[in-house]
């Protein structure tokens, strides 16, 4: 059994090795420009004995701040926007509107008003948290029956009551949910924030090596952004399962 679980979490990452040293062997793309998955992995080496894990961090920490940022206004911000139907039809237009501008495009106007240290950094990536919190926060809201509530009302619950055991507990799936959108959204924004004179990062990391053409470290700049966000997601779910233990679920 626990070789068969090894084998199924090791399968993907060796057929995309397969598949990346097939588009390198097959010639129909310069193998100049795609470095072999070990010349990555020896760039990501030497990489480490430098300044690799400070960039790591700063990303993180980046990305944690603006998500937490973000996700503090959308909760609150979602959850009235789902639960008043009169304000959520006012307000969806303008939601829906800012939510479709790319954070990149902001950049210019974020310079101005924040400079270019770590506010600018943190707004654009509270800026990407923020509005995917709020989708998925009032979305969510909206789609919870009221038949649970009307069955508290009808067992003599009061509306503190009603509050605090029957919607409480039916957010927190969504709010689980809206910080795990938002980190990915934020993760994909990194390096849109990192354009701003950003001297640490994965980000920063990212653009210097395209500077100069240095194919694995950018590979190796990308792999680290895709690992550091799969860890965070995957932490994330251990704790959606815990806290959700209540809940059933398909799997």
């Amino acid at each position: 059994m626990l070789g068969r679980n090894v084998l199924w979490l090791l399968a993907p990452w060796l057929l995309i090795l397969a598949v990346w040293y097939a588009i390198r062997a097959s010639g129909f793309i310069n193998p100049a420009l795609v470095p072999a998955p070990h010349q990555v992995f020896s760039k990501f080496l030497e990489l480490s004995q430098g300044r690799l894990w400070q960039d790591v961090l700063m990303s993180t920490q980046r990305v944690f701040l603006g998500v937490l940022l973000g996700v503090s206004l959308a909760v609150p911000v979602g959850f009235c926007l789902g639960w008043y139907r009169g304000l959520r039809r006012f307000m969806d237009p303008v939601i829906n509107f800012f939510r479709a501008l790319p954070p990149i495009a902001l950049i210019p106007l974020v310079i101005v008003y924040f400079g270019i240290g770590e506010a600018a950094k943190t707004a654009i990536l509270f800026y990407a948290s923020f509005f995917a919190g709020v989708i998925v926060m009032y979305e969510g809201i909206a789609q919870i029956s009221p038949i649970f509530i009307k069955v508290a009302r009808t067992l003599g619950a009061s509306d503190t009551e009603i509050f605090a055991k029957v919607i409480v507990p039916l957010t927190v799936p969504h709010i689980l949910t809206a910080v795990r959108v938002a980190l990915g959204v934020a993760w994909a924004t990194l390096v849109a924030s990192e354009l701003i004179a950003a001297q640490q990062g994965l980000g920063a990391l990212i653009q210097n090596a395209s500077s100069f053409f240095q194919l694995d470290i950018i590979y190796v700049g990308i792999i680290c952004i895709g690992f550091v966000a799969l860890v965070m997601d995957l932490l994330l779910r251990v704790a959606t399962r815990r806290l959700l233990a209540w809940q059933d679920r398909i799997a």
